[in-house]
């Protein structure tokens, strides 16, 4: 069973359970996927927060900063998860990222979720700017092995 962060077109934010992705894309086709505030169809997936349990401070041993195979293999499998939802969930819109997210925050441009590229100095103004931003290593499907 999979669980959906999902959105209307009103930006209700609900939650879908479905057995697979494929078997979100197919009931969203044929209708069976609604905002149960206003049962619009239109229903987009959106990113979802990432719970990664860790130890509390008093838990810790002196090598638990070293990943043991069960423990790396949950965080890369964890990784590989939201890296794939994000670019599932984004408009790449490359080196039109700062300008296209200028437009969305003030209004200019539908509200969605994009990617791009921007320096760091762009991105420490859009930041200044009030403009909710968050760098991430660069994400490519086949990367990810």
């Amino acid at each position: 069973m999979i669980i959906f962060d999902l959105a209307c077109q009103h930006d209700h934010r609900f939650e879908g359970w479905f057995q697979s992705i494929e078997d979100f894309r197919c009931q969203l086709e044929r209708g069976l996927v609604n905002c149960p505030q206003c049962a619009s169809l239109e229903v987009r997936r959106i990113p979802s927060a990432l719970h990664v349990a860790r130890q509390k401070p008093s838990e810790r041993s002196e090598t638990s900063h070293v990943l043991g195979p069960k423990v790396q293999g949950g965080v890369i499998d964890a990784y590989k998860q939201l890296t794939n939802l994000l670019l599932a969930n984004c408009e790449d819109v490359g080196p039109d990222f700062v300008a296209e997210a200028r437009r969305i925050h003030y209004l200019e441009a539908p509200r969605r979720w994009i990617c791009g590229h921007a320096s760091q100095d762009e991105y420490e103004m859009l930041r200044d700017e009030g403009i909710d931003v968050m760098r991430l290593p660069l994400l490519k499907a086949e990367n990810l092995h």
